[in-house]
């Protein structure tokens, strides 16, 4: 016959576990939803706002760097110009000094010296 060994093993399991109440878990689903749901939405509307601001920050960042990038195109610009000037101040000054030589060369020589 059949005797206690024969029995199997889930037998009787399936008894003790209660029914499932689709409607209840559906409740219980929608319950925790509507208790997270808002505190996500509003980490998520935070976020999005935090990021709007970061990418307003990078471009005013941008903008700033673009303005140093001009200045110092403008400094470099200064120094060139100030070199020039000096350079200039230089070759001016050899041409008269040139004159002055030639003009005391033309004298010695109308004086009858030769250079």
């Amino acid at each position: 016959g059949v005797g206690p060994s024969d029995a199997s093993p889930d037998e009787g399991v399936v008894e003790d576990l209660p029914l499932i109440d689709e409607r209840a878990v559906e409740q219980l689903t929608e319950g925790l939803i509507s208790h997270y749901l808002p505190d996500l939405q509003r980490s998520k509307s935070a976020l999005q706002e935090l990021t709007q601001n970061q990418v307003v920050l990078l471009e005013t960042l941008e903008q700033e760097i673009s303005k140093f990038k001009e200045c110092n195109s403008i400094l470099d610009i200064n120094a060139l110009f100030s070199e020039a000037k000096h350079y200039h101040t230089k070759l001016v000054n050899i041409r008269n000094e040139m004159m002055m030589l030639h003009e005391k060369t033309s004298k010695l020589k109308v004086s009858g010296i030769n250079i």
